[in-house]
């Protein structure tokens, strides 16, 4: 892992995409929660953002820590950079810091493929085991169900069937408290691809 106190070229990239406007604290929940001229300058900036940073300057904050890496997945799901959705798949399986895997599993629900659903898969078959460990379960259930409605597939149903996976990890032990729905998380990252898509509009990157 790098660290930019000690990586000049990371440093000079996180003060030019991850801190400004304190993108990196604002990206995810906190996002979806803005309104008016605050969400609109901040979708444009960062839908700017997304254009300007190049494939090189992405692998770059991919190697740093949780806010270079969250705000990584986010530029690259503005942009709609699927050429990093296998880097994106290791790093959500890998699980090395915190805060960054749910900015993953966002980025795969705006891919919209098949092969997203997959990487999600792997992600909950392998963590949804691991009733001790409380990572991005919820976000990875999420994204797969907004990949099964926008794909029409049922790829979710076996985790959330009685008996699956999913209520066995929510059961525990530790049994997780106040914990919402496999329903309610996929709402939540219906939102975060919706802005997304708000910050795509400026995005001069996007693929199409």
């Amino acid at each position: 892992m790098r660290h930019a106190h000690e990586d000049p070229e990371l440093l000079a990239l996180v003060r030019r995409y991850v801190t400004p406007d304190r993108r990196y604290l604002r990206l995810g929940g906190p996002a979806i929660r803005m309104a008016g001229p605050d969400r609109a300058r901040f979708t444009r900036d960062l839908g700017e953002a997304a254009g300007d940073i190049t494939p090189r300057e992405l692998t770059v904050l991919l190697e740093g820590g949780w806010r270079e890496r969250k705000t990584a997945a986010w530029l690259i799901a503005v942009a709609r950079r699927t050429e990093f959705r296998e880097r994106l798949g290791e790093l959500l399986l890998a699980s090395e810091v915190c805060y960054a895997g749910s900015a993953y599993c966002v980025t795969l629900a705006t891919f919209g493929t098949p092969a997203d659903a997959c990487l999600l898969t792997g992600y909950l078959d392998r963590y949804l085991r691991r009733p001790d460990l409380y990572y991005d379960q919820p976000a990875a259930i999420g994204a797969l169900l907004h990949l099964d409605a926008a794909l029409r597939a049922d790829r979710a149903a076996p985790f959330l069937a009685p008996d699956g996976l999913w209520h066995r990890w929510i059961d525990g032990p530790p049994r997780k408290q106040h914990h919402g729905t496999a329903d309610s998380y996929r709402e939540v990252i219906d939102r975060l691809c919706g802005f997304a898509d708000e910050a795509a509009a400026h995005c001069t990157a996007r693929k199409r």
